[in-house]
């Protein structure tokens, strides 16, 4: 017969292993969304450059120069893309040497950057609830969770260091955000 404490470590592990599940699943819905409003921001400010050329009595005439850069009408518009940006539903990949921050999603490289900077002031390890004063969010357990939950998955990954339970650092070799030595 399996012991009560047993029975309980495996519960425990089982609601441990939905936790980040349900975790991973927030970060890769907050990846999309990033991007969604992205995308909208650019419609927005192109309505608004549309409305501004169209107004009546706007000075907006298209000289020679205006007219070099367009395209046929029946090519395809381009979408510029940044080659090494992170992308929705990405994963954090393992750090090695040359890989650049971009890599990583922008809550991701936000925490690189405050531990950066702290390294580079020559202060310590930072605290997830630190970390969460420093992002000017609320230090309530869920967003200090979410905190600590990327900051683990850096930790796996080799972004980070954690010399003492709970204090997270840059993994030596992790550079600025130029890149990874």
């Amino acid at each position: 017969m399996p012991s009560v404490v047993g029975l309980l470590e495996q519960r425990e592990l089982t609601a441990r292993r939905r936790v980040d599940e349900l975790r991973e699943e927030a970060d890769r819905i907050q990846a999309e969304l990033a991007v969604a409003e992205q995308d909208w921001k650019e419609w927005v400010i192109a309505r608004s450059r549309v409305g501004q050329v169209l107004a009546p009595g706007g000075d907006n005439v298209a000289g020679p120069e205006a007219s070099q850069g367009q395209r046929d009408p029946g090519e395809q518009p381009v979408r510029p893309e940044l080659p090494d940006a992170a992308k929705p539903k990405s994963v954090v990949p393992m750090w090695r040497a040359g890989l650049a921050w971009s890599a990583l999603s922008v809550d991701y490289q936000r925490i690189l950057r405050v531990l950066a900077d702290r390294d580079r002031l020559g202060q310590g390890p930072l605290t997830c609830q630190e970390m969460a004063v420093a992002f000017d969010v609320d230090v309530v357990p869920a967003k200090v969770e979410a905190l600590r939950s990327k900051a683990k998955r850096l930790m796996a990954r080799a972004w980070l260091a954690e010399p003492a339970p709970g204090r997270f650092t840059l993994a030596k070799g992790v550079a600025g955000p130029g890149g990874g030595s």
